[in-house]
Order: C-alpha cells, then structure tokens, then sequence
C-alpha cells in the first residue's frame, strides 16, 4: 500500500492508503472527518464532499487519496479553525441550514467564491 503525506485542517499525516481509496472516504474512514459528505454516490454531481486542496475547492469523491499526497486539504471541520467562520457563523445566524446534509459542501464553495470575490453583486451571487 502507499504511503500519503498531507496536511489536513493544519495538522500532518502520514498514512498508508489503498491505490482506489477515494479521498473523501480517507477523510471520514481514516481521518474521522465525517463532516464530508457523499451525496450523490460518488458521482460528483451534487458538492456534498466539497474540500479545499491546495485553497481550492474539489469535489473529493472524485479524487482517490493518493492524489493528495504532498498536499494541504482544509475540510469543514478546519473551515473556521477553533471557531466558526463568518460564513459558518452567518448560515447559522440566518438559519440557512435546511436539513444540514449539503451544508458543508455549501460553505466550502462558498468561502472559495467570496474569498476570490468579497463584495460580489447580486448577479454574481
């Protein structure tokens, strides 16, 4: 089996993975960060297991582990650090929730859109 290294929500890991292990199934099985989800059955459809690699966001179910290796991932469980982030602490605010299934993927695409875009219009929104 291979070895990955990656950095994680600020902290590093070196873990042996199988070569078919998909990412977003390291980050639950593995690293125990179910805060990403699977949605759409590994189809990449819906952004449920929306990650950053790298500060960008990708669809993790649509990446095995071993694409990882050298990189650093943020998840929902790191998109705040210690406390919620604005956009964590605005959905909550505003009840923006829903069911909450979708709502980590939600927030991962999103903090990549503002972040490229702080003030956006409502069209760009």
């Amino acid at each position: 089996m291979p070895v990955i290294n990656v950095t994680v929500n600020g902290t590093r890991y070196e873990e042996n993975v199988s070569e078919r292990l998909l990412l977003v199934d390291f980050l639950r099985d593995q690293l125990a960060l179910t805060g990403t989800h699977v949605g759409c059955t590994y189809e990449g459809v819906c952004g449920a297991c929306t990650i950053h690699l790298d500060g960008e966001a990708v669809k993790s179910c649509l990446m095995l582990a071993v694409q990882a290796d050298g990189h650093t991932l943020t998840t929902i469980e790191g998109l705040g650090g210690d406390k919620l982030s604005p956009l964590q602490q605005a959905f909550t605010d505003n009840h923006s929730l829903q069911c909450g299934f979708c709502t980590p993927g939600i927030l991962m695409n999103m903090s990549e859109f503002l972040r490229d875009n702080p003030d956006p219009s409502d069209d760009e929104i």
